[in-house]
């Protein structure tokens, strides 16, 4: 009569500690391994046991000794189905540790290397001068400037705790052990990535995250973000509005005045030359205000093979160089200004080319298109003419055309682009022409206005030399408000923030 409960005890005793056991061994947090040839670390991520208690942001923060707002490693929610069906997840992420990283390939410095040993995005602070280019890159948002120190700064995965054995401080902080590190075959995962997309992340397809997520089986089909309502105008990097208008003004200029002087107009070139040649000076000096350390500012030479910046360097201070020959040439009246005014009029236009380049990447789908260059040639075409006209009032007619050219091709652009941005399913195009409707909508609308007045009106009718004055200055205020219009209009892709962040705010 007593055996039975006897063995049904034991067996409840043994089931016990087998479940206990189970309980107090979690998962390895880093592999217990060496890499081997091909291999390299990753974070895993397993969204079933995030329970959003950011005790890993805490930690890394803490580890890296980084203020309160500012975050290597992020904690974002994700929500879906219907009442009283729903669910809510959250995400933690750090670096992405890419195989092709894009904060490495826009780099004008080096700053940044892959660990030949362990796959590590490494980036050195001391290399870095503060350009921000690659928190543009970035799809996820990983870098991040911080302005104290005026240098970027980005998840390491705590090498140098792995070198010692040691799990990085956000996954030895997590108390349901939801990060880990592992090891993943470089060439197969390059093959199928698959595992880094989850709801509420950009697509692995921009960089090639290594990243693993385990999601929730039963995950509903229309989860997502759930910060989509919560957008706002992005930093509008003045040094950097100031720079490229006049810039392009400056190129625009010197190809009228080459084009003039090769048809025998020489009269008030030199005025001109002289003038465009300080503007020119003036927006390159003034571009160094945006870096974070601007006495390195030559390093931005270094990355000449795979960074837009560093050529944007190269070839305006080429056209600077051309240009300064060119005026000087016609100062002095010397022979051969044809071919060091063509030369210039290249290097303008390369630089020019290089400057829409920086943009055109795709983390910021509202400047990854044709629409970006066509909007910087336009600023060219429209403002050179219009400054020589001012400056010259006996220009030839095709001058003036020159320029109510350019202000159309520049009006047309941007119809074109915000009719693209508001029929777009994508989140952050769409949320881009939102801006441009909502918040900003009496800025763009001033930018349109001005384009057809200063730039095609005015000079249409102009017979006076104040009245093309007056077209050129609000033609100059008008690019000015549409290139700041281009950067606080972007809505850059990014990882979901939290619920109650209060990161990002209703269009």
């Amino acid at each position: 009569m007593t055996t039975l409960p006897l063995m049904e005890s034991a067996l409840l005793s043994t089931v016990a500690r087998s479940l206990v056991q189970i309980e107090i061994e979690p998962r390895p947090l880093i592999p217990a391994r060496p890499l081997e040839a091909g291999e390299q670390y990753r974070f895993h991520f397993d969204m079933t046991k995030c329970i959003g208690c950011k005790c890993c942001v805490v930690a890394c923060n803490e580890q890296n000794g980084n203020p309160a707002t500012l975050n290597w490693r992020r904690v974002g929610e994700v929500e879906g189905g219907h009442y009283p069906n729903t669910q809510r997840h959250y995400l933690s992420m750090g670096c992405n540790h890419c195989l092709e990283p894009s904060c490495l390939i826009g780099c004008p410095v080096e700053a940044y290397t892959k660990d030949p040993k362990t796959g590590v995005v490494l980036h050195s602070a001391d290399t870095c001068i503060g350009c921000q280019y690659c928190t543009w890159n970035c799809s996820y948002g990983v870098p991040q400037y911080n302005a104290e120190r005026g240098v970027v700064g980005k998840c390491d995965m705590c090498h140098n705790r792995l070198d010692d054995g040691m799990a990085p401080a956000c996954v030895s902080a997590c108390p349901e052990s939801a990060i880990a590190i592992e090891i993943v075959n470089v060439a197969e995962w390059r093959r199928d990535y698959l595992s880094a997309n989850a709801p509420g992340l950009p697509s692995a397809d921009d960089s090639i995250s290594t990243t693993r997520v385990t999601l929730p089986e039963n995950l509903v089909p229309d989860t997502g973000r759930v910060d989509l309502q919560r957008v706002e105008p992005e930093h509008p990097h003045w040094p950097l509005v100031f720079m490229l208008v006049l810039t392009q003004l400056s190129v625009g200029a010197f190809a009228v005045l080459w084009l003039l002087d090769m048809l025998g107009r020489s009269t008030a070139l030199t005025i001109a030359a002289l003038a465009s040649l300080g503007l020119a000076g003036i927006s390159l000096g003034a571009s160094t205000l945006h870096l974070g350390r601007p006495i390195y500012a030559w390093r931005a030479l270094k990355g000449l093979r795979q960074s837009w910046l560093s050529r944007e360097v190269l070839t305006l201070s080429l056209f600077a160089g051309a240009a300064s020959a060119f005026a000087g040439m016609l100062l002095f009246d010397l022979s051969g200004r044809g071919v060091v005014g063509f030369a210039t009029f290249v290097a303008g236009l390369a630089g020019v080319t290089c400057s829409a380049r920086i943009y055109v990447v795709r983390a910021r789908p509202a400047w990854f298109s044709g629409y970006t260059v066509a909007e910087f040639y336009s600023t060219a075409l429209l403002l050179g003419p219009l400054f020589v006209q001012m400056l010259d009032g006996g220009v030839p007619s095709w001058v003036r055309v020159a320029a109510i050219a350019g202000a159309s091709g520049q009006l047309i652009t941007q119809l074109l682009k915000f009719l693209w941005l508001s029929r777009s399913d994508v989140f952050e195009l769409r949320a881009s022409s939102l801006l441009l409707s909502g918040r900003l909508q009496n800025l763009f609308v001033t930018r349109l206005a001005v384009l057809a007045i200063a730039g095609v009106m005015l000079p249409l009718i102009a017979t006076r030399g104040w009245i093309i004055a007056a077209a050129f200055a609000a033609a100059l205020a008008g690019e000015w408000l549409g290139r700041y219009l281009f950067f606080v209009s972007v809505v850059p892709k990014n990882m979901a923030a939290g619920f109650a962040s209060g990161e990002r705010r209703a269009a």
